[in-house]
């Protein structure tokens, strides 16, 4: 079979990367990447035996597919100019900054035949996957996506940064459309919103709590599942499935303890998590999620099948994302029409939580 032709655009902290593992694909070969920085174009295409480019244009001739691992704010003006020309592009998350920006790039790869897939790389996280195989329907999840600030991504705010791979994921979990969207957020650094806190009404009576931050100063990456059949939380650092279902015997009678003497609901706590509710705790297997990802984006390109995340599903997480976007811009601080509104027109602060610190470098 040909050697599908490929292209990186944008070599920073993560495209770097993408280099890395698409000169190992057997059945790729890299035929250039390109970077505004080109110094750093060059110093990757040293490293991986390949052409450095300060601009992507010369590339439009020479590939099959590209990567696009550029700034949100370029995603639709690069993915555009490749998939005019019928040519395949793995975008990274999110697929645009807004829906209609991401409905232009899936028309454009249906028009020209091209495949559009989107880098939300936790779909190929081994405990969403083991999740994805259980019959669990949920009806209420939490998600939790939180850390420091990295320095990466300021041209958007967290809920496009971190809270889109947990729209993605929820959106592929819950299969329906939404009814209604609640949200609030905060700008900590100036500009953008750095945390966002959002709730979600879907039509088939599920309600996703979602919260996003880039101000904490610990990471979490986790999410939590309740259903008829039982619970599940996904600990996505760890790549850690945890299941709890009720027993049979549970399933069959029931379990009231407010019916029961003190003795016997002390045995109940005691036996809860081995007589009355079943525990599972699966480890996800060991495999590089982006490694899986661009995989997969290759064979689909080989075979024309419809990747894992196809640019329909970036483009409906997207559609919730503005949503949020606009909810939480639209948030009273003071439930007053001319009060203080969204994620920088904060209300002043009531006082110090603890007297500052005195910076000992400072004559």
């Amino acid at each position: 079979m040909k050697r599908i032709r490929a292209a990186v655009i944008g070599v920073g902290h993560l495209g770097k990367e993408h280099a890395r593992i698409l000169e190992g694909l057997a059945d790729v070969e890299l035929v250039g990447v390109a970077d505004v920085n080109l110094d750093q174009a060059q110093a990757v295409a040293r490293r991986h035996h390949t052409n450095a480019f300060a601009d992507y244009w010369p590339l439009l001739n020479l590939v099959d597919v590209a990567t696009i691992v550029v700034p949100t704010l370029y995603h639709l003006d690069v993915a555009r100019d490749f998939l005019k020309r019928g040519i395949s592009v793995l975008v990274e998350k999110p697929l645009a900054l807004n829906a209609a920006q991401a409905q232009e790039l899936v028309g454009l790869a249906d028009q020209h035949g091209a495949v559009l897939q989107v880098g939300h790389i936790e779909r190929f996280n081994p405990a969403y996957e083991e999740l994805c195989s259980r019959p669990l329907k949920p009806k209420l999840i939490r998600a939790q996506r939180m850390g420091p600030f990295t320095g990466r991504s300021t041209d958007i705010g967290v809920v496009l940064d971190l809270m889109i791979h947990d729209l993605d994921l929820v959106l592929g979990l819950v299969r329906s459309s939404v009814r209604s969207v609640e949200a609030v957020g905060m700008s900590c650094y100036g500009g953008h919103e750095d945390l966002a806190s959002a709730r979600i009404q879907f039509n088939n009576g599920c309600v996703a709590e979602l919260t996003a931050s880039r101000a904490s100063p610990t990471a979490a990456r986790q999410m939590q599942l309740w259903g008829a059949e039982g619970y599940a939380e996904v600990d996505f650092a760890a790549r850690k499935l945890t299941l709890v279902q009720p027993s049979e015997q549970v399933r069959r009678q029931g379990l009231d303890p407010a019916r029961l003497d003190a003795a016997s609901r002390a045995r109940i706590r005691e036996e809860l998590f081995t007589r009355h509710l079943e525990m599972l705790t699966i480890d996800g297997k060991a495999q590089d999620q982006l490694t899986c990802e661009l995989q997969d984006f290759i064979a689909c390109v080989q075979s024309g099948k419809t990747p894992r995340v196809s640019g329909k599903d970036g483009l409906a997480a997207l559609q919730v994302a503005d949503q949020i976007l606009g909810a939480l811009r639209e948030h009273s601080w003071d439930g007053s029409l001319a009060g203080p509104k969204g994620p920088v027109q904060l209300p002043p602060p009531a006082g110090l939580l603890f007297p500052h610190r005195v910076d000992q470098d400072v004559a």
